[in-house]
């Protein structure tokens, strides 16, 4: 801890200090509680999205070996290919972070002679498929954001409730015990001071009093 100065002014300092830091404690603590939700939220999320991925996979499973046809493979990947993604900003706890809002695949033109009809499927489920991966990246990029956010709020909550308000509060201390000791001495010399002008103006008067 470093040497503080033993003043009545640096008394005031530490007490303003000690009233700015326990104001914007619960801030800061809010702020964490907020990080923390928003964190297991995107975990759910997530979660939801693996399910979603897995639903998806198992209804291609009766006819994935219709997929033995390169010229269908290229079909379904050119008409599931992404084109775009757009995304949106969100304010969260005081950190921005990117949300899914839609996404654009390229068109394919489709001759429905020449192609079985399983095809229309298959790329539906790639377009889903494609989508859910899309979403999965932007969540985690949210988590990512979230939890470099909650570790420097963690910081400085850390700092706060260990090291700053316990530092004013013994600052404090030992300010008014140096103060409070200055003005006992004070107060003893006073008296001191006093007694000896008494004795003095008695001395005084005793001589008077003898000549």
């Amino acid at each position: 801890m470093p040497k503080i100065k033993l003043t009545k002014s640096e008394l005031k300092k530490q007490r303003d200090d000690l009233k700015q830091f326990t104001r914007f404690l619960p801030t800061l603590q809010l702020k964490k509680q907020q990080l923390q939700l928003e964190m297991r939220q995107c975990r759910a999320e997530v979660e939801n999205v693996e399910r979603e991925e897995t639903e998806a996979k198992k209804s291609v499973a009766p006819w994935i070996g219709l997929f033995a046809d390169p010229s269908m493979i290229s079909i379904v990947s050119e008409a599931s290919r992404v084109e775009n993604v757009d995304r949106k900003t969100k304010n969260i706890a005081g950190v921005d972070v990117p949300v899914f809002e839609s996404i654009t695949f390229s068109e394919v033109e489709i001759d429905l002679f020449s192609t079985d009809t399983w095809v229309d499927d298959a790329i539906d489920t790639a377009k889903k498929l494609a989508e859910l991966r899309v979403r999965k990246e932007i969540i985690e990029e949210q988590y990512r954001l979230i939890h470099e956010e909650l570790r420097t709020t963690t910081q400085r909550v850390n700092l706060f409730e260990k090291v700053k308000i316990p530092e004013c509060k013994e600052n404090i201390r030992q300010i008014q015990i140096y103060l409070g000791d200055q003005q006992t001495a004070a107060v003893g010399r006073s008296k001191m001071a006093k007694r000896k002008m008494e004795e003095t103006a008695e001395a005084e008067k005793a001589k008077e009093a003898a000549a």
